[in-house]
């Protein structure tokens, strides 16, 4: 709705933005046709978890923080598991891990099918939402379906349920899933696989507005294989340090218009995320992804979000083949967990969020309870780099009418997938021109 005021200015205000997850509003201001202000304003309440956190046992992080997403949960629970394994001495067995790598390719299927197909894509296809666009393209919205499902179902044999698994524990797991069950999921995966290729070509012939980012991209890395579960920092900058020491260089700060803590890495913007992960892991994809991201028109870097869904569903399908590796290879026998005992002390840990690195700090105390928390979730550490493509994407498109600059804005926000909260809506849109 625009609202012609008296003093000559207009402000156009979108009530609720769908297909991103949160709530909170943004303002645009133009004087003279120039833009003067923007701003991603927070205002979905704080919900203080990290406060409740303390004085919890050891014990609980993994069930507590997981509740913060019902997308992203096994991102939430892995980060605090690594860190509190690390204040107590415990090195989890290979298997345990690998098991951790299984669940986490559940969550990175559920989560990167559901933003490609219903929340992304209604953008590039025109439609407002994936309702309408399922009437025109109906085989594009079921397959996107049928991906969220096989990640649910891989979620659900291995954490126990697809929603805030309750199989993770400190030190690894309450059971181990069978053989069996795993290759009973073989078919649904194989499908999965088949339907993940074709979604990277069908993105991949999108159309793709020229928009490119400058700042430094921030992934965990590993040596043998894309990094998902764990890995250590490394960034295009340079920089390189373990997880133990994101302290260091990655500080959260409080601005007056948002309830999202801003994050800095030594004082400047970074990204996290599929753009981040891809372009400083490149090499460690799989052949068959490496060959198909080439053929979707993407080189051995990607700075343009908008191509972000491209990206995305290259890693879908690295997801689905390494959830296939490992089920082949899967043999029964290994114990669920190691024992941990608590001790004092700090530790860190971190892992891949399908939407960009998540950092967990805690601090024990000899008993084993909690005396800090510290979460630092993907969304706060791009909300400064969100805020700043907002900036270019009004300067390029200021002389789009306000229907088309709205759209182009929030498309620009939803190239992030941004996880606010769990809650359905992210903004109100304010544009004032004067």
């Amino acid at each position: 709705m625009t609202d012609h005021r008296g003093d000559g200015s207009q402000v156009l205000q979108v009530g609720a933005l769908a297909r991103v997850e949160g709530e909170g509003g943004m303002r645009l201001e133009f004087r003279d046709g120039e833009v003067a202000d923007v701003r991603l304003n927070i205002f979905e309440p704080p919900r203080f978890y990290e406060a409740f956190l303390r004085g919890r046992r050891f014990t609980e992080p993994p069930d507590i923080t997981a509740r913060i997403c019902g997308i992203c949960p096994v991102a939430y629970q892995t980060a605090a598991c690594w860190a509190l394994e690390s204040i107590c001495g415990v090195k989890v067995t290979d298997a345990i891990h690998t098991m951790r790598r299984l669940l986490y390719c559940g969550e990175w299927i559920e989560s990167h099918a559901l933003h490609i197909h219903l929340l992304h894509a209604p953008d590039f296809l025109g439609y407002d939402s994936a309702i309408e666009m399922a009437a025109d393209h109906r085989a594009v919205v079921e397959r996107g379906l049928r991906l969220k499902k096989a990640g649910n179902d891989l979620m659900t044999a291995v954490g126990g349920r697809a929603v805030h698994p309750v199989n993770v524990r400190v030190g690894g797991f309450y059971r181990m899933p069978d053989a069996a069950a795993l290759r009973a999921l073989k078919p649904t995966l194989e499908q999965a696989l088949e339907d993940a290729f074709a979604t990277i070509a069908l993105v991949a012939g999108f159309d793709f507005p020229d928009f490119e980012q400058p700042y430094t991209y921030l992934a965990l890395r590993e040596p043998d294989r894309y990094a998902i579960e764990s890995g250590s920092v490394v960034t295009t900058a340079g920089t390189a340090f373990p997880v133990a020491e994101f302290g260091r260089h990655i500080v959260e700060e409080h601005v007056a218009h948002s309830n999202a803590l801003h994050a800095k890495l030594d004082g400047e913007l970074y990204v996290v995320g599929p753009l981040a992960r891809y372009t400083l892991n490149f090499a460690q994809l799989s052949p068959a992804c490496r060959d198909a991201a080439r053929a979707a028109g993407l080189g051995e870097t990607c700075r343009n979000p908008f191509r972000s869904i491209v990206v995305r569903a290259v890693e879908l399908a690295y997801a689905v083949e390494e959830a296939l590796r490992i089920i082949d290879a899967w043999t029964d026998g290994a114990a669920p967990a190691v024992p941990v005992r608590p001790r004092a002390g700090e530790g860190c840990g971190a892992s891949e969020a399908p939407r960009g690195t998540i950092f967990h700090r805690y601090v024990l105390d000899a008993d084993g309870l909690i005396t800090d928390a510290q979460i630092v979730p993907p969304t706060s550490q791009n909300q400064p780099s969100v805020e700043a493509d907002l900036w270019t994407a009004a300067r390029a498109w200021a002389d789009l009418d306000d229907r088309t600059l709205t759209l182009r804005c929030e498309q620009t926000i939803r190239n992030y997938d941004p996880c606010i909260s769990c809650a359905t809506h992210f903004l109100d849109l304010e544009i004032v021109r004067s």
